[in-house]
Formats: C-alpha cells, structure tokens, sequence
C-alpha cells in the first residue's frame, strides 16, 4: 500500500501526503489558503495604527500619549456607525501590545456576544482581575493593564451596566474599559462619569472622498468624480458603508467606469425623478393617478422608508410649498415612519401618505 502512495501515478495522493505532513505540514496549507481568500475592502482598509484613522483628531491625540507611556483613563466612544469607534480602539490596543499579547491582554465583547449579567459578573469579572505585566516579547515597553472592550454598550440591559461600575473602580489598577455605543443617552450615568467620553463626528465629504479615492486606486477602480460625490452623499458620513457601495459597484461593473446611475442602484436610492413625479401627481388632483403610481412604485421594489427619508429633504428644501403645508406634509411623513418601523403595510402608508400630500396641494 505505501509503496503505491510513494510510487508516480496518475491518482491524486493528497489527503495521505497532508497526513504524512503532520501538524507542521497542515498549518502550512491552511496559511496559504488564507493567504489566498479575498477579504472585504472594510476589513482590508481598515485602520492598522492610531495615525491611518481619520478625522478624529481628540480621540487620535489622547491615544498617542498613551502610546508614548502615559496612562490611559477608562474610554467611552460614542457616534454614528461608520465614523471609526471600534476600528480606532483596536488599532491602539495592537500598537500596545504588539501581534503576540493582542489575545490575551484584550477582551473584546460584542452585540452579537452574551452580555446578560452573568456574563459581566463572571467573564468580564475574572478577566479584569488577573495581572499583566508591563514588557513585550520584542522588548519595547507594553503598559501593566489590560483592556476590556465592549462594543454596542448600548444594548445592554441597565442592570448589565449597573453590575460592571463596581469592576470598573475596584479593577483600576489592572484594567482599563473601552465602551462603544451609537447612543449615549442609553448609558446609565454612573458609567459615563467614570469615562472620558469622545464623540465620533460623521466623517466630512472631504475626507470621505478621498479615502473613497485612495481605495479606488489600490484596487484598480474606474470612477468619475461626480460618482465619488454622490457615494459620499448617499452615505451620510457613514466611510464604512461608503466602501462597501464601492465594492458592490466594482463587482457590478466588472471593471468598467462607475458612473452615478450605479451608484443610485447599488445603494437603493430612489431616483430623483420619481420622486419629482410622485410630487406632481400629487400637485394634479387625480387620485387614479396617484393610485396608479404608488403602485408601480411597490412593484418596482423600492423601499418606501427611504422614500419617506427623500421626500422630506425635497419637501424641506422646496420653496414652492407655504410653512403651513411643509409642517403639515413633514409631520405625516413622522407618523408614516413610525409606522412603517412597526411593521405597517408599505402600500398603505405611502397612498396615505400622498392623499394628505395631495390635499395640501391643491
């Protein structure tokens, strides 16, 4: 048997030669096979040190100290998604302690984690207390704590939060808390005075574009400069989900100009078009019309969501509309996005929608 394993033929003799390999053999493999696996343009891009992060300059000048052996107080990061709350932390905490000790000095707990009570007085509890000690393998200086972060701190539950305050004070000494949230109103107050709070601004145009422009040119992409600018603004601040409109558009496009008509299609955005339409059908009197059209408009798959979102700015912006009917069009279209984020039906809201529309208009 073995001497027709070792001998030339024509049959593949892969899966005895990995067994023969052994454990060195077998790592080898899979390293290149994930050398070889194609990674989202977010994660790839993503932030490796505290200089690459943009736009956060409060945030980016405390972290630096820290690196060059001040002590860093407890955090708490707080803003819009796509800003770089949990990019800019992970990128100080692998600067801390280099490649080796990120695993052990750095517990990272999530929304998609079990975060109940439990967890808090247990794991989080046991991690905090143990010691670290202050060098790294490559022999630069590493600081003597640990860092426990916890992303989407918001959506713990209030007797969570209240159970971490007590292992926040009694495990000064050795542990240091990062908590991420989009909203801070949802932090119970005992945990925010015990942080130094940083706000994540929405990223400007600017900076959006180009970063939008340098991924663009690592990875070969043709765009216009119209089609930056409006990835930007279909975005709203939001470079994660800017990148990822770009991806989507590059695959779609398989290596041909983007151009802001696939940019509009790729991120869902209704056309400008139908809803100029929408609002002078409106302005005509005609419900068979207006019917007709919110219908096709269903069918055609579009998100009536972000129709509510659209039709505000346009109504906003509108200098053919008295205060009187924007106030009452713009309060309508509040009540028809609560209801849709409850689960109404999207037909209904949006024929209500335009009914209350069209009375205001003629």
């Amino acid at each position: 048997m073995q001497a027709f394993l070792k001998g030339p033929s024509s049959i593949s003799t892969k899966p005895p030669a990995a067994k023969e390999k052994g454990p060195a053999g077998a790592a080898g493999s899979s390293g290149e096979s994930k050398r070889q696996k194609p990674i989202p343009w977010v994660e790839k891009y993503r932030p490796k040190n505290v200089d690459e992060v943009a736009f956060q300059d409060e945030v980016v000048a405390v972290l630096k100290k820290s690196l060059e052996g001040a002590d860093l107080p407890n955090l708490l990061f707080y803003g819009p998604p796509g800003t770089g709350k949990t990019s800019t932390i992970l990128a100080a905490a692998r600067e801390l302690y280099g490649p080796e000790l990120f695993r052990q000095r750095v517990l990272e707990l999530n929304a998609s984690d079990e975060r109940g009570i439990q967890v808090i007085r247990e794991k989080v509890k046991a991690f905090a207390q143990l010691t670290a000690s202050g060098s790294r393998s490559d022999g630069k200086m590493c600081p003597p704590f640990k860092i426990v972060i916890l992303d989407e701190a918001d959506s713990m539950t209030s007797a969570a939060q209240a159970a971490l305050r007590r292992t926040m004070e009694k495990e000064s000494k050795t542990t240091r808390f990062c908590l991420i949230c989009n909203y801070i109103s949802r932090i119970i107050e005992p945990l925010t005075s015990r942080c130094s709070k940083f706000r994540f601004k929405p990223l400007s145009d600017k900076i959006q574009q180009q970063r939008l422009l340098d991924v663009a040119e690592k990875e070969h992409v043709k765009i216009n400069s119209e089609a930056v600018s409006y990835l930007v603004k279909v975005s709203e601040g939001d470079l994660r989900k800017a990148i990822t409109f770009l991806q989507s558009a590059t695959r779609l496009m398989g290596g041909k100009e983007i151009t802001q008509k696939i940019v509009t299609e790729i991120a869902g955005v209704i056309p400008k078009e139908t809803t100029d339409e929408l609002l002078s059908v409106c302005g005509s009197g005609s419900f068979e019309k207006l019917e007709t059209l919110a219908k096709n408009l269903i069918n055609e798959g579009y998100a009536v969501a972000q129709l509510v979102n659209q039709l505000h700015d346009a109504v906003v912006e509108s200098e053919d509309y008295s205060d009187k009917q924007k106030s009452a069009i713009v309060e309508k279209l509040a009540e028809v996005d609560k209801c849709l984020a409850d689960g109404a039906d999207e037909y209904l809201q949006l024929v209500s929608l335009c009914a209350l529309v069209m009375q205001q208009l003629t």
